[in-house]
C-alpha cells in the first residue's frame, strides 16, 4: 500500500542541446516527463511511499517510460494498451529574448482513452493521498469524466485528494479550464494553484492572501496553497493563511519545479509536519529542482534539509 497514487500522462521529453534551434538539431536527449509521476517521485525522495498510475502503449516507447519511472524509486501501476501512441514534448532552452519553447506531441496517445473501470479503484483507496492535476482532463473529453470519477471514488474510499490547478494555455482556453476544473472541486480535499491561474482562468481578483480566502471560503477545501513563482507560496488551511518565500536559487531548468513542490508538500504532511513545515520542505525542494537538468527533483530529504537550515540560520543571525 502506498502513502500516495498519482494518476495523469507522462511523456518522453526530447531535447536538442542548450541554446541549439529543434529544426537544426542532431542529437536529442531523452527524459520522461510528467506532472503527476514528477510529483510522486518528489513526495518518494521526501519520505513517502509512491505509486503511479496510468496508462501506456504497449510499446518500446511506452515501456521506456516505465523502466525509467521505475529506476527512480516509485512504483507503477500501468494499463498496457495495444492502441494509442506515446506522448512526446520538444523543448528548446535558450537565453532572452528567444527563451523557453515547449512544443507538444501528445495528441492520441494511450492515455487519452483511459476510463475509470480500467484502473483499480482499491489502489487510490488504500492509499492517504490521491492527486492528479488540471493537464489531465485537458487531454480528452474521456479524460475529463475519467479523473472526476477517480477524485469521488478516492473520496468514497477516504482518501484525501490533491489536486494542481495547472493551467496550460497550449491545451485549452482559460473559458475551458475553468468550466471543467470547477466542477472537479467538490471531489478535492487539497488545492494547489498558481495565483496567476487563479486571475486568468477562475477571473479572481486581489493578492494571493485574498485569493487563498476566498478559494478557501467559497469552496469546500481543507487546505489551499497558493504560489507566486519567484515570491514564494502560502497556504490556508483552517482559517489561518501561512506564508513563506522562495529561497535563492541559481536555475538550470525550471521545468518541473511546480511538481516538486507539490510532491514535497505533500509528503511532509505525510509525514506529519504541520502547513508551515510542509512549506519550508517544498520551497526548498523547488528551489534544489531548478539547478537539476529535466522534469525531475533528483533530490535527497538531507539535501532539502540541508537548504532548510540554512535559511533558518540566517533569519536568526
Amino acid at each position: 500500500m502506498s502513502d500516495l497514487v498519482t494518476f495523469g500522462e507522462t511523456m518522453l521529453r526530447l531535447s536538442p542541446p542548450i541554446n541549439e534551434r529543434i529544426e537544426a538539431a542532431t542529437e536529442f536527449e531523452v527524459r520522461a516527463a510528467g506532472a503527476e509521476s514528477n510529483v510522486a517521485i518528489a513526495a518518494e525522495r521526501l519520505g513517502a511511499t509512491a505509486t503511479w498510475t496510468s496508462k501506456l502503449p504497449n510499446s518500446p516507447l511506452g515501456r521506456r517510460v516505465n523502466a525509467e519511472l521505475n529506476q527512480y524509486g516509485i512504483d507503477t501501476d500501468v494499463i498496457w494498451s495495444e492502441e494509442g501512441r506515446q506522448g512526446t514534448y520538444y523543448l528548446e532552452h535558450a537565453g532572452k529574448p528567444r527563451g523557453t519553447n515547449v512544443i507538444y506531441d501528445r495528441a492520441d496517445a494511450a492515455v487519452t482513452t483511459a476510463k475509470p473501470e480500467e484502473f483499480d479503484l482499491n489502489l487510490l483507496q488504500d492509499a492517504r493521498v490521491f492527486f492528479t492535476s488540471g493537464i489531465t482532463p485537458a487531454l480528452s473529453p474521456t479524460l475529463r469524466d475519467t479523473t472526476a470519477k477517480l477524485l469521488q471514488a478516492a473520496q468514497q474510499g477516504g482518501t484525501t485528494t490533491a489536486f494542481d490547478f495547472n493551467y496550460r494555455n497550449k491545451l485549452w482556453t482559460p473559458e475551458e479550464a475553468r468550466d471543467t476544473l470547477t466542477k472537479l472541486f467538490p471531489g478535492i480535499d487539497v488545492l494547489v494553484i498558481a495565483a496567476r491561474d487563479a486571475r486568468t482562468v477562475l477571473g479572481y481578483e486581489g493578492d494571493p492572501r485574498q485569493l487563498a480566502h476566498k478559494l478557501g471560503s467559497q469552496f469546500d477545501f481543507t487546505t489551499v496553497v497558493v504560489t507566486r513563482g519567484d515570491k514564494g507560496a502560502l497556504a490556508w488551511h483552517d482559517n489561518v493563511v501561512h506564508d513563506h518565500d522562495a529561497y535563492e536559487t541559481d536555475t538550470v531548468d525550471p521545468i518541473g519545479t511546480g511538481d516538486a513542490f507539490t510532491g514535497a508538500f505533500i509528503a511532509r504532511r505525510l509525514a506529519g509536519n504541520d502547513v508551515p513545515r510542509a512549506l519550508e520542505y517544498a520551497a526548498a525542494t523547488a528551489a534544489l529542482k531548478r539547478t537539476i537538468p529535466g522534469d525531475i527533483a533528483l533530490v535527497t530529504k538531507e539535501e532539502v534539509e540541508a537548504v532548510v537550515s540554512e535559511n533558518n540560520d540566517e533569519i536568526s543571525r
